[in-house]
C-alpha cells in the first residue's frame, strides 16, 4: 500500500529510521532492496562550516540511490536550518526531515534534537523557516520527534498540531521521552493521540522488532506507517518479513545462508567504496558484528574479525565464515524478536 507525502508517492509504508553512522547510502539501498519503501539519511548538521567536511559529504552522498531522496537536518537556529534545507535541496534532496527526536547528549546539550521540544516557540520557528525555504521547490517537510522531554513534559500532541498548521507533511513519533533514551519500553498511547489530533500521515517508531510487533503497533496507534531502526541492524530483511506477515498473516521463512552471505558481501563492497580502505574496514565491523551476533560461532568470529585491518582480508574472512555456516545449515536461524540493543551514551547518537 502506497503513502503520499506532498507530491511524492512512497511505494509502501515500511520505513528505515535515520541512524547516524548506520543509515549511509549502502545501508539505505540494501534496506530498500529488501522491502523498505522509504529511507531517511543520516542526520546532517545545519552548521555551514561543516558541510564540506568528509563526514558530512559522506552522509550527503546519494549517488545511484533510488528516490525519493530524504535528508534529515538538525540544528537550533531557524535561519541556519532554512539554509541547510536549501543547500540539501540543491544537492538532490526531495524531502527534508527535521530532527526533533535524537536524545544523544552531544546533540541535546546544544539544544538540538529532542531538546527542542522543551522550547516550543523555537521549535515552531524552525519548522516555519524550513517550510518556507522548501516551498519554492515544492519539497515536502517532515519531522521526527519523541513523546516529549520527560514523563512530566509530554507535549507531542500539542506540538504535532502546531507543526501541521505550519506546513509539516508527515510526523514520525518515537514512543519514548528524551529522558528515557532507549531504556524501558516504548509506549504507543501518545502516538495514537497524535494520530487522532492531526490529518497528516503519522509514523510509529520504537521497539518494532518483529512482524507480530509491527501488527500490534499498527493496531494500537492507527498509524499510517511504521519506522524500524535498531531491529534492521544486521537483519535488513525484516522489512520483507513484516510486509509478508501484514499481507498474509503467515511468517516468511528465514533467509538462506547463501543469500545473507551475498547480501553482506555486496554491502561490504559498497561500504568500502564509500569510506575507503582505512575507515571502511573499521566502520564495517559494526555491521558484520550485527549480522553474526546470533549465529553459531558468531561471537568468536566477531572477536577475530575486529583484529583485521585490511578490507580484502575482512571480506574474505566474512565469506569464509558464511561458507562454513552454509555447510552446516541452509537457513539463518529464525529471529524471535525483542533483540534490539540498548545503546550506550556513545552509541545513542546512532539513532536519530
Amino acid at each position: 500500500m502506497t503513502l503520499q507525502i506532498g507530491n511524492i508517492v512512497l511505494e509502501n509504508r515500511l520505513f528505515v529510521a535515520p541512524m547516524a553512522g548506520v543509515t549511509d547510502r549502502p545501508f539505505r539501498m540494501l534496506c530498500r532492496e529488501l522491502g523498505a519503501g522509504y529511507a531517511v539519511s543520516e542526520m546532517v548538521t545545519s552548521r555551514k562550516e561543516l558541510w564540506n567536511s568528509l563526514k558530512t559529504s559522506r552522509r550527503a552522498n546519494h549517488e545511484g540511490e533510488p528516490g525519493p531522496i530524504a535528508v534529515q537536518i538538525a540544528g537550533t537556529d531557524a535561519a541556519m536550518m532554512a539554509e541547510a534545507a536549501q543547500y540539501n535541496i540543491e544537492r538532490g534532496a526531495q524531502i527534508i526531515d527535521i530532527n526533533m527526536g535524537c536524545p544523544a547528549k552531544k546533540v541535546c546539550n546544544k539544544w538540538a534534537g529532542s531538546a527542542l521540544m522543551r522550547d516550543e516557540p523555537l521549535a515552531l520557528e524552525i519548522v516555519e523557516a524550513v517550510v518556507r525555504a522548501a516551498a519554492p521547490r515544492d519539497v515536502p517537510v517532515t519531522l521526527k520527534m519523541r513523546t516529549g522531554w520527560s514523563e512530566d513534559h509530554r507535549n507531542a500532541v500539542a506540538l504535532a498540531r502546531r507543526f501541521e498548521s505550519a506546513g509539516v507533511r508527515m510526523l514520525t513519533v518515537h514512543g519514548r521521552t528524551r529522558e528515557q533514551g532507549y531504556k524501558g519500553e516504548a509506549e504507543y498511547d501518545t502516538i495514537a493521540a497524535v494520530k487522532s489530533a492531526v490529518r497528516v500521515p503519522v509514523v510509529a517508531n520504537g521497539d518494532i522488532d518483529s512482524p507480530e510487533k509491527a501488527r500490534q503497533v499498527l493496531a494500537l496507534t492507527g498509524a499510517d506507517a511504521l519506522m524500524v531502526g535498531r531491529a534492521a541492524q544486521g537483519r535488513p530483511w525484516i522489512f520483507r518479513e513484516i510486509a509478508h506477515f501484514l499481507a498474509t498473516g503467515t511468517q516468511l521463512a528465514p533467509p538462506l545462508v547463501a543469500e545473507v552471505s551475498r547480501l553482506l558481501l555486496e554491502h561490504l563492497q559498497q561500504h568500502y567504496a564509500l569510506y575507503g580502505d582505512y575507515s571502511g574496514v573499521r566502520t564495517a565491523r559494526k555491521h558484520i558484528g550485527w549480522y553474526v551476533r546470533d549465529l553459531p560461532g558468531g561471537e568468536q568470529f566477531r572477536s577475530e574479525m575486529n583484529a583485521i585491518e585490511d578490507c580484502d582480508a575482512q571480506w574474505r574472512a566474512v565469506a569464509e565464515f558464511f561458507d562454513v555456516l552454509a555447510a552446516r545449515m541452509d537457513r539463518i536461524p529464525p529471529d524471535e524478536g525483542g533483540n534490539a540493543r540498548t545503546p550506550s551514551d556513545e552509541q545513542a547518537d546512532a539513532l536519530a
